[in-house]
């Protein structure tokens, strides 16, 4: 804006300089002229009163360099012409000057040279004896005065540059500074002109609008990141250059990113070939999915298109961790399949043995070991479907009425419960410890103790025992059953909790389990928010704690 200013101002001063020296130049011209006109006519009137007076005579005593003094006949013929020879000069009666002084009694004319620069003013005078004398003078023309006049209109040009650069530059900074200083920030607090103040008004506004606009933008980022943020969903957000606008935690922990990652291209957060293809895909078709693995958990991306008035912003990932829902569907299968397994063994059993009695191809001594064996599967049929009703009330989480149950009360009436089925294995069974009372619900903490207690005789060795302690520490209630039984591997320890889930099933076979023990007393535990813990090898007994908080 400066060199704008000063631009402006050099051009006006340099017109103006101009215009005044040409306005200057023109009217000392004028001046000039007149005066020299004024000094022609004069000597014109004294040449004449002395040529009146003396003739010839005069005339051609008369010296001068500068003037030019012609004496002309009325008839028009050169009496006398101090600068040329008479002879030689041609009639002048047709001359402008001559003739306005035979008519007017004075006249004068101005004629230029062929190159222009100089030109030549007659003065002329009728005489008494109507002869007419005339004066003549050379006169430089305009141009040659200013050319003349360059060297000093030069130095007064440069003097007048340098004197309009000076007061130029100082004007425009001084015009600017307020400008420069300007405090946009608080346009309401600057002292400047008032042909800009309504600009500052406007810029003021302006600011107004632009703080509303960006306090709620916030507000809306901030609500944004906070939702974000809590998700146990990952979200990543994509421009229509597929670069990363947001990701939020979750998706940081999914694809192991960090905050540099955003605006950076989505190649730089997974390059998985099957995302990649999924990513590809959303921008042409407007939606995708894909499956992946990632810290050994399955999660599900589903990508959607953004767009806005019929052209594409970008795209959206939502990333659903399904490990727990895939689980759950496996495990469904898997129940589903082994209920369907375990129900059907014992029903073929009984309807075998019975169309066995019905067709009377059972003899009459052996009638009572077929009617025994139908009992005997129709008890574990019946046991069977007891523990699955007992793990749906578990599933559903419906309320059940509690009380304080003294768990070592407890474990002697299960002991004595147990006691035939351990003196036929010839399995001693003890309990160990002091009084300790949970609040809890009495049939579900009795299956926890009964089934821990059973499967420790089932799978104990002859001669063997099976110890319950009860015991208190840091105000948790700690049971613990040990045996000294064939113990578990190492690698099926994680799954005996699991529903139908047996290490030997050909022993449980034997021993007539339905496989759903130690899954009721995980569901039982978890019931009444204990922790179950493991510790059991090959050979050398099982021990599991459940710790009441």
């Amino acid at each position: 804006m400066t060199s704008k200013i000063f631009r402006s101002t050099m051009f006006v001063a340099a017109v103006v300089l101009l215009c005044s020296l040409g306005f200057i130049m023109g009217v000392l011209y004028d001046y000039y002229d007149g005066i020299q006109v004024s000094q022609i006519k004069n000597e014109l009137m004294l040449a004449a009163a002395g040529t009146e007076l003396n003739g010839m005579d005069y005339l051609e005593h008369v010296q001068s360099d500068r003037l030019r003094i012609t004496w002309i006949g009325q008839d028009g013929v050169v009496l006398f012409d101090n600068k040329a020879n008479v002879d030689s000069m041609e009639n002048h009666a047709d001359r402008e000057e001559f003739r306005e002084a035979v008519s007017y009694g004075e006249g004068s004319s101005v004629r230029y040279s062929a190159t222009l620069t100089q030109r030549t003013r007659y003065e002329a005078m009728q005489l008494s004896d109507e002869s007419v004398l005339r004066v003549s003078v050379s006169e430089a023309t305009s141009a040659v005065v200013m050319w003349g006049m360059l060297q000093p209109i030069g130095v007064v040009v440069l003097i007048a540059v340098a004197l309009s650069s000076f007061l130029s530059i100082r004007m425009a900074k001084r015009i600017v500074k307020p400008l420069n200083e300007l405090d946009l920030e608080h346009p309401s607090d600057n002292e400047v002109y008032e042909e800009i103040i309504p600009l500052l008004n406007r810029i003021k506004q302006q600011h107004q609008q632009i703080s509303y606009q960006v306090r709620k933008l916030k507000y809306k980022t901030d609500e944004f990141e906070q939702i974000t943020a809590n998700m146990n969903e990952g979200l990543v957000l994509l421009d229509k250059e597929k670069m990363v606008l947001s990701i939020n935690p979750a998706a940081k922990q999914l694809f192991g990113a960090t905050d540099f990652c955003i605006g950076q291209d989505f190649l730089t957060v997974d390059r998985k070939h099957d995302v990649c293809t999924a990513v590809e895909q959303v921008y042409s078709n407007g939606y995708s999915q894909v499956r992946v693995t990632r810290n050994g958990r399955e999660y599900q991306l589903e990508l959607s298109r953004i767009e806005s008035q019929g052209s594409v912003m970008g795209a959206v990932i939502l990333a659903f961790d399904i490990t727990a829902q895939n689980s759950a569907e496996q495990t469904r299968r898997e129940f589903s399949a082994n209920v369907s397994h375990e129900l059907k063994t014992p029903l073929q059993s009984i309807i075998g043995s019975a169309e066995l009695l019905e067709n009377g191809l059972v003899k009459p001594e052996d009638t009572t070991r077929f009617v025994g064996h139908i009992r005997k599967e129709a008890t574990r049929l019946v046991n069977l479907i007891e523990d699955i009703i007992r793990l749906s009330q578990l599933d559903e989480g419906a309320p059940m009425p509690q009380e304080d149950v003294d768990l070592l009360e407890l474990s002697n009436d299960v002991v004595e419960a147990l006691q035939p089925i351990a003196d036929k294995k010839q399995v001693t069974l003890q309990v160990e410890g002091t009084s300790c009372c949970v609040n809890g619900v009495r049939r579900l903490l009795h299956e926890i103790v009964y089934n821990l207690c059973e499967n420790a005789v089932k799978y104990n060795v002859v001669g063997g025992s099976v110890t319950v302690n009860i015991s208190q520490q840091d105000g948790k209630r700690i049971l613990s059953v040990s045996d000294t039984g064939i113990g578990i591997p190492y690698e099926h320890q994680e799954r005996v909790f699991e529903r139908f889930y047996r290490v030997d099933k050909s022993h449980s076979k034997q021993s007539g389990g339905t496989g759903l023990g130690l899954s009721i007393v995980k569901h039982a535990a978890q019931y009444h928010n204990a922790k179950l813990e493991l510790k059991s090898a090959p050979g050398e007994g099982t021990t599991i704690t459940v710790i009441f908080p």
